[in-house]
């Protein structure tokens, strides 16, 4: 939240978002394969691992999005992370107004 409201203000420029619902849908299915001894779909994994300091360990690695006053609505918002009423507190009110926030 506060990152959000220092980019309306203009003293952060950017920070990194990534949305909850793709994170949480791949968990859930790579739990439910897990459980089940299913194979992990080819597609989750696209090939990508990630090394943790022993052996690279396959891995669903999602794209971030770069969160800035001209998409704070159209990711933030709009997924339901945060509220317009709860990033435009009286104290950010001006910026989100001149960020047509409101």
């Amino acid at each position: 939240m506060a990152a959000i409201q220092r980019i309306l203000t203009g003293d952060q420029y950017m920070t990194v978002y990534k949305a909850i619902k793709p994170e949480a849908d791949a968990a859930a299915q790579l739990a439910y394969d897990l459980l089940t001894n299913t194979p992990v779909p080819a597609e989750m994994m696209q090939g990508k691992t990630v090394n943790n300091g022993k052996i690279d360990v396959a891995s669903v690695l999602l794209t971030p999005i770069v969160a800035t006053k001209d998409n704070i609505k159209d990711t933030v918002v709009k997924d339901g992370f945060w509220t317009v009423q709860q990033i435009c507190t009286p104290e950010y009110a001006d910026a989100c107004k001149a960020a047509r926030l409101e």
